[in-house]
């Protein structure tokens, strides 16, 4: 396996103490826990607040502000704490004062109250903006809260990405309201990643919101549509049709500026199916799905004037439409909070930015290495005979795959979420696990946060009073019910030997805990908005501590519909939701995810193919056929593959041919590349690197490289610009500066960096380039990950720089890599002499082939990546080898 190295991708040597795992889980866990700071390194008052600065770390400030004299230490459930507590230099002065750490400085302004943030060069990062902190008295649910408000300065060339998946389809989300909430196709996370060179962390665990428009736009209802359309949807109790009706609403609003202006769209409900706002009659956001987030965010340029609105709604909705002209300043707020709390980590470059985000959260698992091969899902399969059939196919047809997966309702008579098959479909669990790892399969199984009050397991929950009041979720906050929850899933489904966990709905499904009380202490409770957004993270840490306590020598792995920071610590993987299938929605998943990335979570995917799908007609629409192409070929080079399919039967021979065709193609390319990505994995383990990330990573003083939106980095090595319109033969593609240029990976054709190139782009083909300066490695054809670690590899070199890649092996399943028990292989790749030298290999692991063949292919024009001739084989058995490719 391999990861590239350039400039800031250098492993440090405390990142390869953390990728081997030098202590064990729990030694781990403890030294992260005693390593956070509990008194400040600084301690100004500024009027009636104190302010508190810590030193989380080499790179990072922690920074509080309250109402109370001294606000002691705050733990934190998104912090993990930092392994090494930093050497601090305070220097105190008339004007101020000042805190600085190896790679980070802070500074307090005594006469504006503010602080400012530095690199370790000196560069400014960011400051707070003067006037615009503000902590007022609030209440919820009977008890008194603050709500609070900090403003940044944002100069007018700042890019800025995160705050998680959002389907508003922005990238760069400088200036644009959010309001971060967690519902179904919404994922939020309260971070961001700045072109400037830091990360910030809102540190709140209740609902926040970003550039939040001051002014609203009277809206005023038309008449309501006379026909309405019955929609089949998922609910949070089965499947259900329901009827919706479409209204209008219009408006009027004056600008006094010009420029851009910021709206955010509130529908008034939890969850709705309809994002349509037009501005003097040009749409300016159209997003229709079955199950959309309550707030939609656009900017729009406009001129000074009076201006006309027409926003189309669900007859229920009850929308808000509030603006703004868009500031140089990005404001970030909580209305439910006991102080502002946020965290800052100097870069200067995002990689840096990363790893020490990464540093703070704690540590990381791998995920096991079949998590990386093809993920097969439908909704659903109605039995094991169904489950076990679809898998012998996928063997008999050659079509590569690693895990089965079993959605919900598995459970029949026994009521919903009973931890239980239903014996008339399901008679033997454990047989069918064990006849899927016969086929080198796994199986995933849904399992939910709630669990029916009429089921055996439900009375239980109910007697220890382990449900949040007046729901059917349990109450995760209760370390006692998480327990619970965590062994009840072990005993009752863990040890027929399922493999990997849809913890599903972990919202909760519509942002169920507000107006819902939760546990706060024995004996206690609290309002559900202050931790609405955390649910997630207590879900996916109930599971993997109880995974891990029983079964110690096999990698959790839990896909789940929502996410936290902090829950990178526990196996978790995320994807967008019941998303629909049309290019829009497909144009929009690709920043939802870079956003994903950018903000810290490195693994995120989608339903490919869309989970909404048009129904029986998809089997033989060849313009369904179309998109479902083009939307595997995205999801091929995201961090997980796998397709999903509401009502549908997803698998591939039922679209005919030439799906079944190109898609065995790209399964194919996946399970060759698995050498490249598995490495990638082991960085993102190691460094929270992300495996897909925006073009800021690797080209911050590109211009337009930061302009694009629907292209990205796969890695260091790989560029992708998916197809995310129709008919296309051809794709308009910017690859970004960069020295040595570009190599087409389907041609070799070579393409210089910082133009737009139109590129071949028939249906089998999504645009893929390598970067120069590249050493790519590609691995056989493979029906499943079994056996792959150490395998045989095709090494293609890609001239033009020099290059560093990594190969990173385990055994793929277990977690022994955490005391050592993995190999790494250097490759360099030296431009100037046409020498490519293969490291000695460090490291080993228990059943590591001790020999592998290896080709070297020096690539060029016309060398395509799947089309290679002979190369000279080398048996490497761990020794250095240099091989000279051209003279």
């Amino acid at each position: 396996m391999t990861t590239m190295s350039g400039k800031g991708y250098g492993i440090s040597r405390r990142g390869l103490l953390l990728a081997s795992g030098a202590v064990v889980f729990a030694g781990r866990q403890r030294a992260y826990a005693e390593a956070r700071p509990t008194k400040p390194d600084l301690l100004v008052r500024d009027g009636d607040a104190t302010v508190s600065v810590f030193a989380l770390s080499d790179r990072a400030f922690r920074v509080r502000v309250s109402r109370k004299p001294d606000p002691g230490g705050a733990a934190s459930e998104m912090l993990g704490g930092s392994p090494l507590r930093p050497r601090v230099r305070k220097t105190s002065h008339s004007a101020g004062a000042r805190l600085s750490v190896t790679h980070a400085r802070c500074d307090w302004d005594a006469k504006s109250g503010c602080l400012s943030f530095f690199d370790r060069d000196g560069a400014l990062l960011l400051a707070e903006a003067p006037g615009t902190r503000r902590i007022d008295p609030h209440e919820v649910g009977g008890e008194r809260t603050q709500a609070v408000t900090q403003g940044f300065v944002s100069p007018p060339d700042e890019r800025l990405y995160g705050t998680g998946c959002f389907q508003d389809g922005h990238l760069d989300i400088r200036g644009l309201p959010r309001r971060l909430t967690q519902v179904n196709t919404q994922i939020s996370q309260p971070f961001l990643l700045s072109s400037k060179g830091y990360g910030l962390l809102w540190h709140n665990e209740g609902m926040a919101e970003i550039n939040t428009p001051g002014e609203a736009i009277p809206l005023v209802r038309q008449a309501v549509a006379s026909a309405g359309q019955t929609t089949d949807v998922t609910t949070s109790s089965g499947n259900a049709r329901v009827e919706r009706r479409e209204a209008e609403f219009v408006g009027r609003f004056t600008v006094t500026r010009r420029g851009s202006h910021a709206f955010l769209l509130d529908l008034g409900r939890k969850m709705s199916s309809r994002h349509y706002v037009e501005i003097d009659g040009k749409p300016a956001t159209d997003l229709a799905n079955p199950w959309l987030p309550p707030t939609a965010s656009f900017l729009r340029d406009l001129e000074p004037g009076e201006h006309s609105v027409l926003v189309r709604t669900l007859q229920e909705d009850a929308p808000v439409l509030t603006f703004g002209p868009v500031e140089d300043r990005t404001t970030w707020s909580s209305p439910v909070s006991e102080e502002i709390d946020y965290v800052v980590i100097a870069g200067p470059d995002a990689a840096e930015v990363m790893a020490g985000y990464h540093a703070l959260l704690g540590p990381q698992p791998m995920m096991p290495l079949w998590a990386l091969g093809y993920i097969h899902c439908r909704e659903r399969f109605h039995s094991s005979e169904e489950i076990l059939a679809t898998a012998q196919e996928f063997r008999r047809r050659k079509l590569p795959c690693d895990m089965m997966v079993q959605d919900w309702q598995y459970w029949g008579k026994h009521g919903w979420n009973a931890m239980r098959f239903d014996e008339d479909n399901y008679p033997d669990p454990a047989g069918l696990v064990r006849d899927l790892h016969a086929l080198d399969m796994r199986l995933m199984l849904s399992v939910w946060s709630k669990v029916g009050k009429e089921t055996a397991l439900g009375k239980d929950v109910a007697a220890r009073d382990f449900y949040i009041p007046g729901a059917d979720w349990i109450d995760f906050f209760n370390p006692n019910a998480a327990r619970f929850y965590g062994r009840a899933q072990n005993d009752r489904l863990a040890s027929a030997g399922i493999d990997a966990w849809w913890q599903d709905a972990t919202e909760p499904e519509n942002d169920d805990l507000v107006g819902r009380s939760i546990y706060a202490a024995p004996g206690s409770k609290q309002p559900g908005e202050k931790r609405r957004n955390l649910y997630s993270l207590q879900v996916s840490r109930a599971v993997y501590e109880a995974q891990r306590s029983a079964y110690p020598d096999k990698r959790v792995m839990i896909l789940t519909r929502s996410a936290a920071p902090g829950q990178q610590r526990y196996g978790a993987a995320t994807w967008s939701g019941d998303i629909g299938n049309d290019w829009e929605t497909l144009r929009r998943q690709i920043p939802a995810g870079l956003n994903m990335a950018a903000a810290g979570q490195a693994w995120w995917t989608v339903d490919a193919g869309g989970f909404f799908r048009p129904g029986k007609a998809q089997y033989t629409d060849p313009a369904y056929h179309e998109r479902f192409i083009r939307w595997f070929q995205f999801a091929t080079f995201l961090p997980m593959l796998r397709v999903h399919g509401y009502m549908t039967d997803t698998e591939f021979w039922r679209y005919g041919e030439t799906v079944e065709g190109i898609a065995r193609s790209y399964l194919d390319l996946r399970y060759r590349l698995l050498p490249y990505t598995y490495a990638l994995a082991a960085q993102a383990s190691s460094h929270g690197m992300p495996i897909i990330r925006p073009l800021t990573f690797d080209f911050a003083d590109d211009p337009a490289a930061l302009d694009q939106v629907h292209s990205y980095m796969f890695g260091p090595a790989i560029h992708v610009a998916p197809v995310v319109a129709p008919d296309a033969r051809e794709w308009d593609v910017y690859l970004p500066r960069t020295a040595g240029g570009w190599y087409d990976f389907w041609t070799g054709a070579h393409r210089e960096g910082g133009r737009t190139h139109r590129v071949p782009a028939g249906l089998e083909r999504i645009p893929l380039h390598v970067r120069a300066g590249s050493v790519l490695p590609l691995g056989p054809v493979r029906q499943s990950t079994v056996d792959l670690a150490g395998g045989d590899l095709d090494l293609l070199v890609y001239p033009g720089r020099n290059a560093a890649a990594t190969l990173y092996d385990d055994d793929g399943t277990s977690y022994r890599y955490e005391t050592g028990q993995a190999a790494r292989t250097t490759l360099d790749w030296d431009d100037a002499t046409g020498a490519l030298t293969i490291g000695a290999r460090r490291g080993g692991f228990a059943g590591m082939n001790a020999q592998r063949t290896l080709r070297a292919h020096l690539m060029g024009p016309d060398r395509a990546a799947l089309a290679l001739d002979w190369a000279p084989e080398t048996s490497y058995t761990g020794q250095a080898v240099r091989l000279v490719l051209r003279t």
